[in-house]
């Protein structure tokens, strides 16, 4: 059975595939260009898989869900971390042809629940070292809710039978892969999001393979490269911007860090002999702190490249990184919806500086669009529209959503706003969305609001984003309550209700009444320009 999603027009699809963009080629064939290789892909602490180990395993881990009823057209929801794991599992779930979403290690109930009940998953794969995991209650749970959860298997769990690593190193006897057709869902990627509940994006085999072996091209990926990933790995960014999947299709190696933090990847980086790596501007910046306390930066020596995206890097960090790291940088700007921009390897020094680079391929249709829907010349400012080969049609299972984020020509509208001079070089400045963007990290501002108004003594609420020097963004949630209550105790009460560590407001702030506009919304921007011109006092 295959999972509903929207298509390209079939005008559409037959360019991209004369093109040579869509191979028709299942993104199984990642590894299976490397099967029989005893090279290392992955590193993960003091544990190393080579490529023959990363794709035995994950047969091995395919034939035995599929011996527990798992089956080609069922969905599932993932949870490990940084881990070589993770891996073996998302290339065993490609084999089988089952479709997962893969929740961040910092997601909590709220996140797992609403991916839950969009797909009905059949398996979930998790680690009992995450606080949700830790007992039953949770798992229990689950299951009550989803008749379809019919398979559980916990890393690191206490018994010995049916766990993950059991699973793995069971034989794979006669196994033969079923991966879904190459135009078919391949699995679900994450939208930031600026609603309440998390969007589920439907990615195929085709247009996420492509993605995968344009980056390489102009990231200038190959056999050699040894890549840091110390951003979460299920993140768009880590996974495909070229990031593992890029690294794995050149035949490279993978080095796993749990932290972007500088005393845990500048040790990993000098050990493993890291040529690239891919990071948000936080990090950047708490690595040139490092470097400036110990007075060296002689770790880093075999750092060729660093990729910045998923936040906007300001001019003047981005100056420090080659003078202070001794690296070349290259911006990224992303979305997990599909359009990729790279400054190129071969840029000059201010288009590296200034842009967040120009799309993957010929085929990206970008333009910028004012108030009405109407294009607007080079270096004005508007929303950004797009589509392209790899850019998806729609949102999984969100018509009204959908309505409002495409136009009548299937062009995207990601909410961002953007400049693009007339060498297609894209200029970020700043969100259409109600969301904030803390260091990379996306917060749907209603989200959080909703959450805050379970509170019983919270009448409204309304988060905003604050300009942070460090994360380029911080959230301040402005509260109107029937008595006085302190931050601590609604940011436990948020806690109580599962929600990420990250979505925390970073501020609260009591007020009598929330701005209005004339039509009797919360004046957000009035919030914020309250934020800009007072900070302190807010």
């Amino acid at each position: 059975m295959s999972i509903p999603y929207y298509r390209w027009p079939e005008d559409l699809a037959a360019r991209y595939r004369e093109k040579g963009y869509w191979l028709d080629v299942p993104m199984t064939d990642i590894l299976d260009r490397h099967k029989h290789s005893d090279v290392i892909a992955v590193i993960e602490g003091d544990r190393q898989l080579s490529y023959r180990q990363l794709a035995q395993r994950s047969d091995n881990l395919a034939a035995a869900l599929q011996r527990r009823g798992v089956k080609n057209g069922d969905t599932a929801l993932v949870q490990l971390g940084n881990v070589a794991d993770f891996y073996v599992t998302l290339f065993a779930l490609f084999k089988l042809g089952v479709a997962p979403v893969c929740a961040l290690f910092s997601h909590q109930r709220t996140e797992l629940q609403a991916y839950a009940a969009q797909i009905e998953p059949a398996l979930l794969i998790a680690d009992r070292q995450h606080a949700l995991f830790a007992g039953n209650d949770f798992i229990d749970g689950l299951c009550e809710a989803h008749s379809s959860l019919h398979q559980v298997i916990l890393r690191n769990d206490r018994q010995t039978e049916n766990t993950l690593e059991a699973l793995m190193a069971e034989p794979a006897g006669d196994f033969q892969p079923t991966p879904t057709a190459a135009d078919e869902v391949a699995f679900f990627q994450l939208s930031g999001g600026s609603t309440g509940t998390p969007k589920l994006i439907p990615r195929t085999h085709n247009d996420y393979y492509y993605s995968i072996r344009a980056s390489d091209e102009i990231c200038a990926i190959t056999a050699e490269t040894r890549y840091l990933i110390a951003l979460p790995a299920p993140h768009n960014f880590a996974m495909s911007s070229p990031g593992s999947l890029g690294v794995f299709y050149a035949g490279g190696q993978v080095i796993l860090a749990d932290d972007p933090s500088a005393t845990h990847c500048f040790p990993l980086i000098e050990k493993h002999q890291v040529t690239d790596t891919g990071l948000v501007p936080p990090a950047v910046s708490l690595w040139l702190q490092a470097i400036n306390d110990w007075g060296s930066n002689k770790a880093l020596a075999s750092l060729q490249r660093m990729q910045v995206g998923g936040a906007k890097l300001g001019e003047t960090l981005a100056a420090r990184i080659q003078r202070e790291i001794g690296c070349q940088l290259q911006q990224v700007f992303g979305m997990a919806e599909g359009l990729v921009n790279y400054t190129r390897l071969d840029d000059d020094e201010k288009t590296i500086l200034t842009t967040q680079g120009r799309p993957i391929s010929p085929d990206d249709e970008v333009w910028v669009a004012d108030e009405n829907g109407e294009p607007l010349p080079p270096g004005k400012m508007g929303r950004l529209m797009t589509r392209g080969p790899y850019t998806f049609r729609g949102y999984y299972q969100s018509p009204a959503h959908n309505a409002a984020s495409f136009d009548a020509n299937g062009f995207y509208c990601s909410g961002d706003l953007i400049e693009m001079n007339p060498q297609g070089y894209i200029t970020v400045q700043g969100r259409e969305k109600d969301q904030i963007n803390r260091g990379g990290e996306k917060i749907a501002a209603e989200e959080i609001e909703n959450l805050l108004q379970r509170h019983p003594d919270v009448i409204h609420a309304a988060l905003v984003s604050m300009h942070d020097e460090l994360m380029g963004e911080k959230s301040c949630a402005f509260i109107v309550a029937r008595q006085p209550l302190k931050p601590v105790a609604l940011r436990r009460h948020l806690r109580e209700l599962g929600v990420a560590e990250y979505k925390l407001p970073d501020r609260i702030t009591c007020v009598d009444a929330l701005p209005l506009t004339p039509v009797g919304k919360v004046d957000k921007k009035r919030l914020r320009q309250q934020l800009a011109d007072h900070p302190a006092q807010a």
